[in-house]
């Protein structure tokens, strides 16, 4: 499904992940696209400010409803 935009409607992810994010959450690639590497990466080339972020159990987590606001704003609907 999309948005009027264009961009995809990730709102079931809303339903799926965890308040907060790790990196090392077992399905962060699956469920973002984006490998924890990448993502790290991206951090670091501060990409991500928009993306609320602690340090939980030694591991960058993702407040989730940010990440998801994130991903539905960098992504697309290809048609």
């Amino acid at each position: 499904m999309k948005n009027i935009q264009g961009k995809p409607d990730l709102s079931q992810l809303r339903h799926v992940l965890p308040p907060w994010v790790s990196r090392k959450f077992p399905k962060f690639k699956e469920s973002t696209g984006y490998s924890p590497r990448t993502f790290a990466n991206l951090d670091c080339l501060g990409k991500t400010k928009t993306i609320k972020k602690i340090m939980l159990g030694g591991a960058v987590a993702y407040e989730r409803e940010s990440l998801v606001d994130w991903l539905e704003e960098h992504s697309k609907v290809i048609e």
